[in-house]
């Protein structure tokens, strides 16, 4: 029997796009010989009646009942090796189908029922993916076709303006020093642990979208295309 970690601290689930929604919780982790405790965020798509969860954070069991009552989860997306440890959980829970990348790690012993591809099938009707084609490990960004283009990103896209309740004062200070809070951002642990190609961020560029939902971070609504852009050129020249 496989022994799922338990629920931690979270927010509420907030609707912040129609039938798009958001909520907050924490990871604690260690990672580089440091003790990590920090915000992470999940991302809920409902069509129809039908839920899909990115990102996953486990809910307790009143933020079940939330979930519960917006729809039924049908589908997990793993979409960054580095998060993934509450999909078990969800796939065992509801018996919900697991899609992510070819090559993606998994814990629990987890492996995929679905691979995540270019013009692939998707688990929803107004999906699409961008893959990462340069990263050391998998990583990809779906794209809602709502309100003029959603992405869900995990830890390549972040928009952490600041630290948060989900902090320990070591990983605040950490953090801040090195460079993780600020609007519109690459992931710095991400940069470093995936040395990512400029490549990459020109193809994300030229994607038509105006808002983006994060594994870290708030949503980032309207200017999400220009902010990102500026970010990209900041740190990849294009």
């Amino acid at each position: 029997m496989v022994e799922f970690a338990p629920a931690q601290s979270h927010g509420q689930i907030e609707e912040v796009f129609p039938g798009v929604f958001f909520v907050t919780g924490t990871m604690q982790t260690v990672l580089m010989g440091a003790h990590w405790h920090f915000s992470r965020n999940m991302a809920i798509v409902r069509d129809g009646d039908a839920l899909t969860l990115i990102n996953t954070v486990r809910l307790d069991e009143a933020g079940l009942a939330h979930l519960d009552s917006l729809g039924t989860v049908k589908h997990v997306l793993k979409i960054g090796a580095l998060h993934g440890l509450d999909d078990a959980f969800y796939k065992q829970r509801y018996g919900a189908t697991l899609w992510a990348l070819p090559g993606m790690p998994h814990a629990n012993g987890l492996e995929a029922d679905e691979f995540l591809t270019p013009n692939g099938t998707m688990p929803f009707s107004d999906a699409s993916v961008f893959v990462f084609e340069k990263t050391k490990l998998p990583e990809c960004i779906v794209r809602i076709d709502r309100e003029g283009g959603i992405l869900v990103a995990c830890d390549a896209l972040q928009n952490w303006l600041g630290p948060d309740a989900f902090f320990s004062d070591e990983s605040r200070k950490m953090m801040t020093e090195m460079g993780f809070f600020q609007s519109a951002n690459v992931g710095p642990l991400w940069m470093q642990v995936n040395e990512p190609a400029a490549q990459d961020f020109v193809r994300l560029r030229d994607m038509s979208f105006r808002h983006a939902l994060c594994g870290h971070g708030s949503p980032l609504r309207d200017r999400a295309h220009e902010a990102y852009s500026e970010r990209f050129s900041q740190l990849f020249g294009i």
